[in-house]
């Protein structure tokens, strides 16, 4: 049975009532609106809650089976690249035997609650969840990847291509099984929870439930109108206070499209929290989205598949500027690149990538078990083919994240065919702390730590001549090639070539004068020998048989 600190609850309690619905979910009196957010996104998936919440059917209550009840309950959550158990016990708290947090329509209905409890067991109590990020629950709850989107930054209500790009990306997202969240900023603590005309509220997470495109039209007009809306149905947290502007729940656009379709959309006109919007008008009045991917790395699937390397990392300090790793961001440069560095490959013409870093929260000793989070951030150069060891001197930057104190930052991004290293950093210098990186590309980056700063010193150093000089050379273009194949272009590449050390370019399609951006660096032993850099080309027979 479950338990409040002096008595029981309810007589007949389960963890879920006729099954679970993001419906389940009611805020109770902490500010936790971003954790219910989430968990009402978790509820809408059965392979993300049935991971959360392990093995439910053996920690159900069944009063036939009273004896197998232990008042114990096991959670899983994704922290720092492992999924931990957490076990509480079900007593709950209560203010005249009503549960004060988080609580479910059904008075003996206890998933939420005790999901809460748990949660605030990982975190340190329940106070720490005052006031916190949908996109940390989200990924906790999944172990995928969050994308934060600025909504009112991107411009995306006022430019239609923009705004269907993103709607696209977010259909996506959603049918492949990703969870939604989104918000609209609050500037002022006077603005927080401040309901605007159109009912919807400020400084407050709501959960995405459904996206779809929308079939305009009744009747048989409906099967020869290809008229689609873009729309995405949301969800308050409170179970309550909905948008009451068009395709609101019981607004008259909702006779432009079939009863058929607003069952299957499960329209209604209760006032359960629960609401559609055009794409459009959730642009124009929402300001941030967060999207969790859940990175599908399995090759038995119809969806595309990502290859994902993983390493754990630290920033520390030394008083030796080589061995010290915690040299600040790019704005510090004469420590810059004493923090770890990380090499990768792009091995495709062209590639998305997609870079998440994570730090590991701090505890502090407040009260209220906050964590403490340093600003962390990540910068990726574009290096030579050939690179090994450390960088020393700073190449070309290609990309770079935000800096901010949050607890992971997310880059997605277009990369060309190359060799680079990412360098995740804090934002001010001598700070120290734990973090996970994950890369993700659509075929293995060969992503590794760079530790050693050049060749390893032997004893046959002096004997064989230890590299004396460390040359960087840097191939931008080549004119003047001939023609090599029947169409009149050709296809080069560049070979560098130094001792026995030597670097090719990818080949550039039809070209006589490619440009290559080539880069390659030699540990010469013998400086007095040439480098040589040498233009060639595939060259294409066409045979008649």
């Amino acid at each position: 049975m479950l338990h409040d600190h002096s008595c029981e609850i309810c007589g007949d309690p389960h963890l879920f009532v006729d099954g679970i619905s993001s419906h389940d979910l009611h805020q109770g009196q902490v500010g936790n609106c971003w954790f219910i957010a989430a968990s009402s996104s978790l509820a809408s998936r059965d392979v993300f809650w049935q991971k959360v919440i392990p093995n439910w059917k053996e920690q159900e209550w069944y009063s036939e089976k009273p004896e197998n009840y232990a008042g114990i309950f096991h959670f899983h959550f994704w922290r720092f690249g492992e999924w931990v158990d957490v076990v509480i016990d079900d007593r709950l708290p209560t203010i005249n035997n009503q549960l004060i947090y988080c609580h479910s329509n059904e008075t003996n209905e206890m998933w939420c609650a005790l999901l809460e409890k748990a949660y605030a067991k990982l975190t340190g109590c329940y106070e720490a969840l005052d006031g916190g990020n949908t996109a940390d629950a989200l990924v906790d709850f999944t172990g995928g990847v969050c994308e934060p989107i600025d909504l009112s930054e991107g411009g995306f209500a006022n430019d239609v291509e923009k705004r269907n790009d993103l709607f696209e990306r977010i259909l996506k997202v959603h049918n492949r099984g990703g969870l939604i969240s989104c918000s609209i900023k609050a500037t002022s603590d006077s603005e927080m929870e401040a309901r605007l005309a159109c009912g919807l509220v400020k400084g407050h997470a709501y959960a995405v439930t459904d996206v779809r495109k929308v079939r305009l039209g009744t009747g048989l007009m409906a099967f020869f109108k290809s008229e689609k809306l873009d729309m995405i149905r949301m969800r308050n947290p409170w179970g309550e206070r909905e948008w009451n502007g068009p395709w609101s729940d019981s607004s008259e656009e909702w006779q432009k499209v079939s009863k058929s379709e607003r069952e299957k959309l499960g329209v209604t006109v209760d006032d359960d929290g629960e609401f559609w919007m055009t794409f459009e008008d959730f642009c124009k009045y929402y300001t941030d989205i967060i999207m969790c991917r859940l990175i599908n790395t399995s090759y038995i699937s119809i969806h595309k598949t990502w290859e994902e390397s993983v390493a754990r990392g630290t920033w520390t300090k030394h008083e030796d500027p080589l061995k010290n790793r915690s040299g600040g961001c790019l704005n510090y440069k004469s420590t810059y690149l004493q923090n770890p560095q990380f090499v990768f490959d792009v091995k495709k013409p062209e590639d998305e990538v997609l870079f998440c870093l994570q730090q590991k929260t701090k505890r502090t000793t407040r009260k209220d078990g906050k964590a403490e989070n340093l600003a962390i951030g990540f910068e990726i150069h574009r290096v030579e083919l050939n690179r090994r060891y450390r960088m020393h001197t700073l190449q070309a930057k290609v990309g770079s994240s935000i800096y901010i104190n949050a607890r992971s930052v997310f880059l997605r991004t277009e990369m060309k065919e190359g060799r680079y290293v990412i360098i995740p950093t804090t934002f001010e210098p001598g700070l120290t702390g734990e973090f996970l990186i994950r890369v993700f590309t659509d075929v293995p980056s060969n992503f590794c730590e760079l530790t050693v700063d050049e060749p390893v010193k032997t004893c046959w150093s002096g004997m064989c001549g230890y590299p004396q000089l460390v040359s960087q050379v840097h191939v931008v273009s080549a004119t003047g090639l001939k023609n090599q194949d029947s169409n009149g272009g050709a296809d080069p590449y560049v070979i560098i070539s130094c001792e026995s050390s030597k670097v090719q370019s990818p080949v550039i399609k039809d070209t006589l004068a490619p440009k290559f951006d080539v880069k390659g660096v030699f540990y010469r032993k013998k400086p007095g020998q040439p480098i040589i850099v040498q233009v060639s080309s595939i060259l294409i027979v066409n045979c008649i048989v």
